[in-house]
């Protein structure tokens, strides 16, 4: 298993939306190391969905149901997107601030690549997040 954190403004779309769907594609991302990623993804990886904006912050898991297929937002056959489902909600949202504060989050791609909207996760920071907000 794999994990994995993908970024959107909760003004566009929330971890509250994916909830409310039950499943949804995450689809849109235009960079091609995001891409990538998406193509990397496999069935029962687990994701951290992160608010941008204003709040900064880890707020659910997810996790990927079905692999890369083309984007259904575009014509270009460059774009996938995969679907995935909410798993739980963080108790307490992880901040960017506690992230960048964290000795044991030091090389999480978030930090330093602060514009990737889909960045893969160690393990074991993967496990210390989850671990810090129970």
């Amino acid at each position: 298993m794999n994990y994995w954190l993908v970024k959107t403004e909760p003004e566009t779309y929330s971890w509250d939306d994916l909830v409310r769907l039950g499943k949804d594609h995450w689809d849109g991302v235009r960079n091609y190391q995001a891409r990538n990623n998406l193509k990397l993804m496999k069935v029962g990886d687990q994701v951290f969905v992160y608010h941008s904006g204003d709040s900064k912050e880890i707020v659910g898991i997810a996790r990927v149901v079905t692999e890369h297929y083309p984007d259904p937002t575009t014509t270009d056959d460059r774009w996938v997107a995969v679907q995935m489902e909410p798993v739980s909600r963080l108790k307490y949202p992880f901040t960017l601030a506690r992230i960048k504060n964290d000795e044991q989050l030091t090389g999480l791609p978030l930090i330093k690549n602060t514009r990737l909207s889909v960045m893969p996760v160690l393990h074991e920071h993967f496990t210390h997040i989850i671990n810090t907000t129970t």
